[in-house]
């Protein structure tokens, strides 16, 4: 059963790409992310009380919850990223980019936290980063300039990379200074964190009237992009009660080939040979990065 929810934790994060750049076409990303937010951090809350963890509230002390505050603002500050590349760029060349956090963890912990690295986990980084730059590759059409090109190549380009280092600090914030603490429960002390930091952008940059623009098709694609989150948590959380994390993790991490395959059934992207390489290089290394 444990295998079903794995498959169903990496469905429904393959998805939750897709439903957001549905519902981001008009709408402004800093005000969907805000949106997206409330659903998720109804679900996180949900997950502390099927957990029954809730009751460790009253012992996180001070360095705890400045460090869940931290990796809660680079959490907001990835989410908020994430959502500008995916409006202004492809999902097959933004979730690349973005799951290569996995890469930049591995070298920060190494830098920060003097991890060691091994040989194996030097060929799955050489082999995720390979096949996250033959994704990433900008294919313009004919009638572009080269200056266009790399206009819009720059923008989306910059947001993914910050997406994906900001997500890494996440997983480094968490590492050093969480601790005595159910993951469950920080989550959803992190999530309230990115909820605040949300709507703060929304307000600061005069963004509030946008949100009674929205279209309804719009805000109900968000909806479900936050629901499809939630969802992968709860699947993800069961499958890793049943079953070995060695096998759980990569599943999910796998949820790259999901997306691809709805991006090109949503939105018609299409791999060329050299995406597609890019693709098998990807996940070779992450199942390389789970195995060795």
């Amino acid at each position: 059963m444990w295998m079903f929810y794995a498959i169903g934790s990496a469905f429904f994060a393959g998805i939750t790409a897709i439903l957001a750049k549905c519902g981001i076409r008009e709408t402004d990303s800093d005000v969907a992310t805000a949106i997206r937010t409330i659903v998720v951090l109804l679900f996180s809350w949900l997950m502390v009380l099927i957990t029954g963890t809730w009751t460790g509230i009253t012992g996180i002390d001070g360095k705890t919850l400045l460090f869940l505050v931290l990796s809660g603002l680079a959490t907001g500050a990835s989410w908020l990223c994430y959502f500008h590349a995916l409006q202004q760029g492809d999902i097959n060349k933004v979730v690349p980019i973005d799951k290569s956090n996995t890469v930049l963890t591995i070298l920060l912990a190494l830098i920060f936290l003097h991890e060691g690295l091994t040989w194996g986990k030097a060929v799955s980084i050489l082999f995720i980063g390979a096949g996250t730059l033959l994704m990433v590759s900008f294919r313009g059409s004919k009638k572009e300039s080269n200056a266009e090109k790399e206009q819009q190549t720059g923008v989306w380009l910059v947001y993914a990379i910050l997406s994906a280092v900001f997500a890494s600090l996440t997983a480094i914030l968490g590492k050093v200074g969480i601790t005595g603490i159910d993951s469950n429960l920080g989550t959803a002390i992190r999530t309230m964190v990115v909820l605040i930091m949300a709507w703060l952008m929304v307000l600061v940059s005069g963004k509030r009237q946008e949100v009674k623009k929205i279209q309804k098709k719009e805000l109900g694609f968000i909806v479900l992009s936050g629901l499809a989150t939630g969802a992968s948590w709860l699947c993800y959380y069961r499958a890793l009660q049943g079953g070995p994390a060695s096998v759980v993790v990569p599943i999910d991490k796998l949820s790259i080939l999901v997306t691809i395959a709805f991006s090109w059934i949503v939105f018609h992207e299409k791999l060329t040979k050299k995406s597609a390489l890019g693709v098998v290089c990807i996940t070779v290394g992450t199942v390389l990065l789970a195995v060795l």
